[in-house]
């Protein structure tokens, strides 16, 4: 790491209402800023973007103010690429949708 850069992490946690279509519109234009903007999918409803510095990193926080959509929550951290990287990924057993078997088979 070069001196002088402290690398940070924009993280985006969001709970968007998709009740009505105007609402589903609103969430959509949000997330597809989101991925505009830089960010990445962490989860379905969580989002980060890396940052040179702390300065870039609150510049980047100030312009997703600027396209919150009208209602939701949404929560924007700021945490340093090492804190990051100690973050664990955790996974439960995969499950298949794939049925094998073929019982119900039709033939045409």
């Amino acid at each position: 790491m070069m001196s002088g850069y402290r690398y940070m992490r924009t993280l985006v946690f969001f709970d968007l209402p998709t009740l009505t279509a105007a609402e589903r519109k609103a969430a959509a234009g949000f997330r597809k800023a989101l991925v505009k903007d830089g960010f990445l999918m962490l989860q379905e409803s969580v989002y980060c973007k890396l940052s040179l510095n702390a300065t870039a990193a609150e510049y980047v926080k100030e312009r997703v103010k600027k396209y919150l959509p009208p209602s939701g929550s949404v929560i924007l951290m700021l945490i340093t690429e090492k804190q990051f990287s100690n973050m664990d990924l955790c996974l439960g057993k995969r499950q298949s949708a794939i049925v094998d078997t073929d019982s119900k088979l039709v033939i045409l």
